[in-house]
Formats: C-alpha cells, sequence, structure tokens
C-alpha cells in the first residue's frame, strides 16, 4: 500500500541550529538500513535526478571510528562531502559528521520499526545558527531523494 499522506517527508525546523527530516518507508528497517550503508545501493538513491548529477565515488566503513566519502558530479571538478561515523547502530541510528568545513553539521538517522514499516527520523544539528543559515537549503533535495528511496525499496522487494 502506497499512501502519499502516509509516506510523505516532513521536514521541520526545530531551532535555529537544527531541521528534523521524518519519513516513513513502506520496508523494514533492516532493508532501509542497508539502503543507507552499503555503497552499491546508497549511489542508486541520494544524489536527486533533477540536479543531473551523478556519484561518480562512494566509500563508507560503516562502524564507529569508520569514515566515508562521496564525490559527485565529474572529476576533477567533482563536489565531495566527507566525515566520520560517530555512531552505528545496526538497522537503529547512525550518526556522522560532515567535515567539508567547519560549519559542518553532524547528521543523525534513526530507523524505528512500525509494523514492519520503518519510521525514518533524520536531524542536522550546525555549531551555529550562522553554519546553519550557510549550511541550508539541502533539505529542499530531501523530498526526491527519499522518493528514489521508496523506488529502490521497492525494487529490493518491499511491499509497494
Amino acid at each position: 500500500m502506497n499512501d502519499n499522506n502516509y509516506n510523505r517527508t516532513r521536514i521541520e525546523r526545530r531551532s535555529d541550529r537544527e531541521i528534523v527530516v521524518t519519513r516513513v518507508f513502506d520496508a523494514p528497517p533492516r532493508l532501509v538500513f542497508e539502503a543507507w550503508t552499503k555503497p552499491e545501493l546508497f549511489m542508486r538513491w541520494w544524489s536527486p535526478k533533477s540536479l543531473g548529477m551523478r556519484i561518480i565515488a562512494c566509500d563508507m566503513d560503516v562502524r564507529t571510528g569508520g569514515g566515508y566519502r562521496i564525490a559527485f558530479g565529474q572529476d576533477p571538478a567533482a563536489m565531495e562531502f566527507f566525515g566520520k561515523y560517530i555512531e552505528v547502530v545496526p538497522n537503529e541510528r547512525l550518526v556522522w559528521t560532515n567535515d567539508e568545513g567547519e560549519n559542518g553539521a553532524v547528521t543523525t538517522v534513526t530507523f524505528e520499526e512500525q509494523g514492519g514499516r520503518t519510521l525514518l527520523t533524520m536531524s542536522e544539528y550546525y555549531p551555529s545558527k550562522e553554519a546553519f543559515e550557510a549550511g541550508g537549503g539541502a533539505e529542499g533535495a530531501t523530498p526526491e531523494q527519499f522518493a528514489q528511496l521508496d523506488d529502490l525499496l521497492e525494487e529490493l522487494g518491499a511491499p509497494a
């Protein structure tokens, strides 16, 4: 059952330093977690198609203390995002840094089981109001990214 109201992405500014995104996915937490932590799956949904950029490299060492690097665009002018995993609890929680600059947010994603579905909550917490304002705007692409994740989860065998 794919009910658009049930699956709608909600974006909420919680403070002058934090934005929280929630969405229910029609797949179990194990499968949603895999889509966030396996490079071959992550590369298939993270980059919004409307931007016309593709992920050209994705390295993930998904463990507490491990790191990640994601490159978008064309070599040699690729944009890179990278950081470290602060906390990894399989199928439940991911916390990582965004280390591209001094204003990078700490991102927390939780995966909560709800009757075979997953309530995903993603929080980005910035070091200051100014950092939030400078880094804001990425949340505009999140509904498209999550729609792409829906498509991938369905392809992987999650109920439609």
